[in-house]
């Protein structure tokens, strides 16, 4: 749609578009939005949700021909006509985005390189005891992993690119694609007057400290679900509740949001890798167990009965057969009392469905929809 076409209809209400314009300020005094023409839009409220932005870390030829990111959908095309049978790809990071794509890539008949200055792959979605076993299934799958690999530049090497580090061999890549993390696009509310510290400060309507400015998504700095303390959490089904409390609470429907989740489920060449909540409280009291032949892993986190984080990994087909990634999921999204069952699930972690159904999670997750209307009355349930 061109940018400035108005008059179209979004269901009942009329809504203005403006496309492939920028905000450049918030004035909440004077009640106005700037955009990078200088048009300035008038609001009674306004939502801030201008996401996050992929980072590279300031080194020679990180920026050159034949790095990529992973962000937009430009960046992927760019990726795709890169990557073909026969070549090399370096990736650098190895976090959840570079896992997303991981599969992608293979199945392209690429070879491929993962270089993690970190001293484990996926450090902030699993723990070293799973990122062994993940490192050791895609190197069984033919994929080269070097963690502790600190990145000093990217040269040209003819049509390739060479990548040099402090200490270690060089690796030689016909394609390079950066995911070494990203950063809140906080810099135009400069001046606004807006608070804010990892990300926008918002309470539990996703208001900001000026009452009719909201925030929402990656942008947003809101309450955990797990701490109750302020977080970002840059992750799809954060952003979704956000937007639909932030909507209802500007268009007049008050609305709490309980906090959100931390949550990240990726698939990689058939193994599943699920974590939740404070996965990583060093204050919990811990259960882990595995099983090397699947392979398949669990921990679990408590305060009291309460399952507060959780950790799942295993053959895809497995995981979804017994549904364990979503129950145990409600399980620390419900924060249900488990009472007698915590000492089953400590002895019996890969048995779920037993503690998960006993404890009545399912009705108490029903009224948890972030309208908190349930689609099913919870007493229906519970009687059944």
């Amino acid at each position: 749609m061109p940018a400035g076409q108005v008059g179209s209809r979004c269901g009942q209400n009329t809504c203005r578009h403006r496309v492939a314009a920028t905000a450049t300020r918030l004035d909440p005094q004077a009640q106005v939005v700037t955009l990078d023409d200088e048009t300035e839009l008038p609001y009674d409220n306004v939502l801030i949700a201008t996401g996050s932005s992929p980072v590279r870390p300031p080194l020679p030829g990180v920026d050159g021909a034949g790095v990529h990111s992973f962000w937009t959908l430009e960046q992927a095309e760019g990726v795709i006509a890169n990557v073909h049978e026969g070549s090399h790809v370096a990736m650098v990071g190895a976090g959840f985005i570079d896992f997303t794509i991981l599969t992608a890539i293979l199945a392209r008949g690429a070879s491929l390189t993962v270089v993690e200055i970190a001293p484990q792959i996926l450090p902030r979605m699993i723990d070293q005891e799973g990122a062994a076993l993940v490192q050791q299934w895609l190197m069984d799958r033919g994929v080269t992993i070097r963690t502790n690999a600190q990145l000093s530049a990217i040269e040209d090497a003819g049509a390739q690119k060479r990548l040099r580090f402090q200490q270690g061999d060089d690796v030689v890549a016909d394609t390079v694609i950066m995911a070494t993390g990203i950063r809140t696009n906080l810099d135009w509310l400069e001046g606004s007057g807006i608070t804010i510290d990892q990300g926008v400060v918002v309470d539990a309507q996703l208001r900001t400290n000026v009452p009719n400015v909201y925030a929402a998504g990656d942008i947003a700095e809101g309450p955990d679900l797990i701490t109750g303390e302020g977080a970002v959490h840059a992750i799809e089904p954060t952003a979704m509740e956000h937007g639909r409390v932030a909507g209802a609470n500007m268009a007049g429907q008050p609305q709490a949001y309980r906090g959100s989740l931390l949550m990240n489920i990726v698939e990689v060449l058939g193994l599943e890798i699920a974590s939740f909540g404070a996965w990583n409280d060093t204050e919990a009291d811990v259960d882990q167990a595995i099983k090397s032949e699947g392979p398949a892993y669990r921990k679990l986190l408590w305060r009291g009965d309460r399952l507060i984080g959780a950790m799942i990994l295993g053959p895809s087909k497995d995981i979804w057969t017994t549904n364990d990634v979503g129950m145990l999921k409600g399980l620390v999204q419900t924060g249900t009392p488990l009472g007698e069952w915590k000492a089953y699930l400590r002895q019996h972690p890969f048995e779920i469905k037993r503690a998960y159904i006993a404890s009545g999670t399912t009705a108490r997750l029903l009224p948890l929809t972030v309208q908190g209307s349930p689609s099913v009355p919870a007493a229906t349930v519970a009687a059944q």
